[in-house]
């Protein structure tokens, strides 16, 4: 009896651990299928890999997406472009056609004239190695800064997607300004016979120096003209400590204006385009604003429907319009400082002494020379800018 109790014993033991092993089992199970187990969250990582913004293969395909949105845009615009610099920069040769529209044409066939058709596209090269990691920059940094100050849809304002733009394009001028100034200059250049390439533009542009300021005239004579030339020389030399007199700093000639000029301009074009996408996606107007088989693959990558190319050309053409008003006096203030080592006597000009001579020249008015070449160029490039970029994450499904 005994033995047959102890057998018994036996085999509920063993019965019993296996019924432990069986809920263990279960338990475990049970964790697969309630997503807590490691190879759940594998698999969940695997399934929202494409929307992760913040995963490498993401910041790729949306600098990728970027970089060739830059290009295009510039690419069709390159030609206006050359002009406007001409206008902007207050070219001698060109400022009689400044203020019309037949100006516009007569420096168009100027140009066309003298350098040919090669003189229209002159500085596009600089302006294609600059402008791919400028716009991917700028477009993954807008990605990148609007998934953090934007987490979620009840956080997203005009004021969050003004600072989301306005950071980004901050970032991507940043990194390739010196890359814009080569640009402007080669493009500012008019003589046939200069043969200016990028190296000797960066040769001349390393090698400008600051000039001193001068003292006054009307100080020369006065009692206190040798206090304030000692002041005069005492302020030169301390900028000069911080701002050195020629070299790499040379490069970020205008930067501070460009700084100032990326809030209003980056910030409202991005404001700008998304708000207007917004309208143009509302249930009203999106059967014929939207592509209906986009719905499935864009909503899973950006979580918005896809526009035609119609509706995403309107909403960018309407962003460049409201981003280049906000911001032309500053880009004209960049333009003349960046051009400021081959006008004049040479020297830096500061922001309040570029600001002066422009007022002085042509006033008020002179703050927006250029601004109708600035319309004329800001619809195709904004418009294709932002249409390339939005096709371009469809094709790429991010």
């Amino acid at each position: 009896m005994e033995q047959v109790a102890d057998s018994r014993s036996t085999r509920g033991s063993t019965t019993g651990d296996v019924n432990r092993s069986t809920g263990v089992a279960t338990t475990q199970a049970a964790a697969v299928d309630d997503g807590s187990s490691p190879s759940y969250k594998k698999n969940g990582r695997e399934d929202t890999k494409q929307v992760n913004k913040q995963s490498l293969d993401y910041v790729l395909r949306s600098g990728l997406a970027g970089g060739m949105a830059g290009c295009a845009a510039k690419t069709v615009v390159a030609p206006l472009d050359r002009v406007k610099i001409l206008f902007q920069a207050s070219n001698p040769q060109f400022a009689k056609y400044t203020g019309s529209w037949s100006g516009l044409l007569s420096a168009v066939r100027d140009i066309n004239r003298y350098e040919g058709a090669r003189g229209l596209f002159k500085g596009h090269s600089a302006t294609l190695l600059r402008i791919f990691p400028y716009a991917a920059i700028k477009f993954l940094a807008y990605e990148q800064i609007r998934a953090v100050v934007i987490p979620s849809r009840d956080k997203e304002t005009a004021f969050r997607r003004l600072m989301s733009g306005s950071l980004a394009g901050i970032t991507s001028v940043f990194f390739t300004y010196p890359l814009e100034l080569i640009r402007v200059r080669l493009a500012f250049e008019t003589k046939r016979s200069s043969g200016s390439s990028v190296s000797s533009i960066f040769r001349q542009i390393y090698r400008e120096r600051v000039s001193p300021p001068s003292v006054p005239s009307g100080l020369s004579q006065s009692a206190g003209a040798s206090a304030a030339a000692t002041a005069t020389v005492g302020v030169s030399s301390a900028v000069n400590k911080v701002v050195p007199s020629s070299g790499l700093a040379n490069f970020y000639r205008g930067f501070v204006p460009t700084l100032l000029g990326m809030f209003p301009y980056a910030g409202m074009s991005f404001l700008t385009h998304d708000t207007v996408g917004d309208w143009l996606r509302s249930p009203a107007v999106a059967h014929y604003t939207t592509i209906p088989e986009s719905e499935s693959q864009s909503k899973k990558a950006s979580g918005r429907a896809q526009l035609t190319a119609a509706a995403e050309l309107f909403s960018g053409a309407i962003a460049g319009l409201v981003s280049q008003t906000s911001s032309y006096p500053l880009e004209v203030l960049r333009r003349r400082m960046q051009v400021g080592g081959v006008v004049g006597d040479g020297h830096r000009l500061g922001i309040a002494e570029t600001a002066r001579t422009i007022w002085l020249e042509k006033g008020f008015r002179g703050f927006w020379i250029g601004l109708t070449i600035g319309y004329i160029k800001i619809i195709p490039m904004t418009a294709t800018g932002f249409f390339v970029y939005e096709r371009f994450k469809w094709a790429l499904s991010i």
